[in-house]
């Protein structure tokens, strides 16, 4: 890889399953991949409420994040992914917990399914 993109890795938010880096850093630029809702310790994987599953999403791309020395006030852009427009209201209400007042842009899309049977998954880009 070009030495100007940096592999971010932390061990507090879930590991890759595959040929993936947790996030890229390039440029001033945090690309944190596709995260389902697995905890740090891969246990449980997807296991749990749409509530629980964004909790988890969205806590490894802050770990992620702050692994690469941001943090959630400088996340750019948010995509989510979800398996059932309906849980939008449950998602979004975490969201909001978990991000306050901070509100980056971001893009929510209906797909008809994920890995391992997830409810979403959520990717994003930061400042570094």
């Amino acid at each position: 890889m070009s030495q100007n993109v940096k592999i971010i890795e932390t061990e507090k938010a879930s590991r890759p399953l595959g040929h993936y880096a947790q996030a890229t850093h390039h440029a001033g630029v945090i690309y944190v991949s596709g995260q389902l809702g697995r905890g740090p310790d891969m246990s449980n994987e997807e296991a749990g409420d749409i509530e629980v599953q964004t909790r988890r999403c969205l806590g490894n791309i802050l770990a992620i994040v702050d692994a690469a020395g941001s943090s959630a006030d400088r996340l750019l852009k948010v995509n989510i992914y979800i398996v059932d427009i309906g849980l939008w209201p449950a998602v979004n209400k975490v969201y909001s917990e978990m991000l306050g007042s901070h509100r980056p842009a971001r893009i929510v899309v209906p797909t008809p399914g994920l890995h391992y049977g997830a409810l979403l998954e959520i990717d994003a880009i930061a400042a570094g």
